[in-house]
Parts: structure tokens; sequence; C-alpha cells
């Protein structure tokens, strides 16, 4: 199993507004400074959590991008899902339809690694992490 660099930047960018202070914005440079990134690219995983409904962009000279909505209860799965939407990740070749035995097992062990990443949230994570972030 393996995520996209969107979702690794975009878990690790969700980390860094998290331990930052959360109503004070921080801009698209010094977030992809902290990731060695493009700023261009960082900005097109940031449009996605802005749809998502996670965080929000504040323009003017002191703007960037803060959190948004109930951002103590956002998990992995929320911000996974809006990098690389809710499929699955393995998709069976052979055409026998839903009960493929390979399809079950494969589902069933996603419904278990998506119940891990639902229960762990980002700020769960930054209480117990004892490094600073910035």
């Amino acid at each position: 199993m393996k995520y996209s660099k969107a979702t690794n930047y975009a878990l690790h960018t969700m980390l860094f507004l998290v331990a930052a202070t959360p109503n004070k914005p921080v801009t698209v440079v010094e977030l992809a400074e902290k990731q060695k990134v493009s700023p261009t690219y960082l900005s097109k995983i940031l449009t996605k959590l802005v749809k998502a409904g996670m965080i929000e962009s504040a323009s003017g000279a002191k703007g960037g991008y803060r959190l948004k909505r109930n951002w103590e209860n956002i998990s992995f799965l929320d911000i996974i899902h809006a990098i690389e939407g809710p499929t699955s990740m393995f998709d069976c070749s052979l055409d026998h339809g839903p009960e493929c035995p390979i399809q079950k097992v494969v589902l069933s062990a996603e419904e278990k690694m998506e119940q891990h990443l639902r229960d762990q949230t980002m700020f769960e994570l930054v209480q117990r992490t004892k490094v600073n972030l910035w």
C-alpha cells in the first residue's frame, strides 16, 4: 500500500498547521520551506484541503492558510480522503463481481486500516509529539 507524495505533503502540512496557533495564518512559502517542496506544487494540495473544508485561505499582508472546521477532530483518514479520494487500493482484475474472495480479504483489511486512521487525529498527534515543529 502506498499513498501519493501529495498525501505525504498534505499530512505534514496539516501537522504543521495544527502545531501552529490555530487562528494564525501560515503562508504557503513557510509550509513549502518546511517540507522542501515547491510552493506552486503545495498550493495545489492546499486547494484540495480548502475544498474539503479543513483549512481556509486568508488574503492580505498577513494572509496564508489556517485551520477551519473542528480542527481538533481532523483525522488522518479525513486528510487522506481529501487528497486520494475514498477509493479502494485494490481492484480485482477478473470479471467475477463483488464475490471475489481476494477482493473481500483486501477490503476487510482496508476497512481495519481506515478505522485506525479515522481514530487518529492530528490534534492528538501534536499533543503527543515532544518535537518543536516550528
